[in-house]
């Protein structure tokens, strides 16, 4: 899916969402309009399904999926992920992002994107043994 083929009507309503973020400590809602505006988005597919990250496109290649959560309902999902492109040490490159699927669309947009240290997954690979 290419941000191109949506509607007029789809992309307007894209800019209207908002998104919270920390990132370089800076904070605070910003609007998908200035992502648009300031930058060169594209959907990325994530375990089949189109989502919407406030990352540039030419990002994608250096984002590693972590950990993805979904929700019951299908609407939500929350990722961990690993995004290298301007910090290779991968304590430091951690990132958080929280997204809702648009009504009547099938495609995920992100409502939160936030740093996030990549914590070890040693507890998580244990839990995975004992099971």
């Amino acid at each position: 899916m290419k941000l191109t083929q949506l509607s007029e009507t789809t992309l307007s309503k894209i800019k209207t969402l908002r998104w919270d973020r920390i990132i370089e400590k800076h904070e605070g809602p910003e609007t998908w309009e200035s992502v648009f505006r300031y930058s060169e988005p594209e959907f990325m597919e994530i375990e089949g399904r189109w989502v919407l990250l406030p990352v540039e496109s030419s990002s994608h290649a250096n984002i590693t999926i972590l950990r993805t959560i979904w929700s019951n309902d299908g609407n939500s999902l929350t990722i961990f992920l690993k995004d290298t492109t301007y910090e290779d040490d991968p304590f430091f490159s951690g990132f958080l992002a929280v997204c809702d699927r648009l009504v009547n669309e099938k495609f995920y947009v992100a409502v939160v994107y936030h740093e996030w240290f990549v914590i070890d997954n040693q507890l998580t690979a244990s839990r995975k043994t004992e099971l």
